[in-house]
């Protein structure tokens, strides 16, 4: 089903997303040179076109890849399978948990965490103890902004995932399929539920982000 689909590849995405997008928030902000390039690599598939997204994954992927050669070896393929739409709602969404982490990560006053070292602190327990707990709105409104994006995906996850009805169909992909064959009725019924479900984790992401 399009709806269990859909949610499933959006918890794991936003899941592998959460850890990436912190870790190179912390990576990128510890950077002494290259930052800008680095911080333009990571963003970049938040300003491409997602199917030119998609193209590039089966690129570097794909059975006739590389790695997609090297992969098949070992009886692993991605193109068409679920884990497809995976990597492709990760690509996408991981920009936005990149940058919201990293915008809570430079709001914090640079004085807490020099006070810190200079106490004999180490760079793990600042990390710990001061960057992710004074950022944690920061990180909650990537966390959900990531896993609505991954949810409404659809140009990437349909160029490199397919359209495969019980298996890579999401509710997108479900739209799309549903306006080719004309049934508008159905068409409308998964954009009504795509719609509702992103209203929902907004409003969770603006409640628990408002100040204490």
């Amino acid at each position: 089903m399009p709806l269990i689909i859909t949610l499933k590849t959006a918890a794991v995405a936003t899941l592998i997303t959460f850890f990436a997008g912190i870790f190179l928030t912390y990576f990128v902000v510890k950077l002494k040179r290259g930052k800008t390039l680095v911080d333009a690599m990571i963003m970049l598939p938040m300003v491409l076109p997602p199917t030119v997204v998609g193209f590039f994954l089966l690129l570097f992927l794909g059975k006739r890849s590389a790695i997609g050669k090297f992969l098949l070896q070992f009886d692993i393929n991605f193109v068409f399978t679920w884990k497809a739409a995976v990597i492709a709602a990760v690509v996408v969404s991981l920009p936005l948990m990149y940058r919201t982490t990293r915008g809570a990560f430079e709001q914090l006053d640079p004085n807490i965490i020099y006070a810190a070292r200079t106490l004999g602190v180490s760079e793990w327990k600042i990390f710990w103890r001061i960057l992710l707990p004074n950022a944690k709105q920061g990180i909650l409104a990537g966390v959900v902004l990531s896993f609505t994006r991954a949810m409404g995906e659809f140009g990437a996850t349909i160029m490199f995932a397919g359209n495969v009805p019980g298996k890579t169909q999401t509710m997108s992909t479900a739209i799309y399929a549903a306006v080719q064959a004309n049934d508008y009725d159905l068409a409308f019924k998964w954009a009504v539920i795509l719609v509702a479900l992103s209203l929902f984790f907004i409003f969770v992401m603006n409640l628990f982000s408002r100040p204490r």
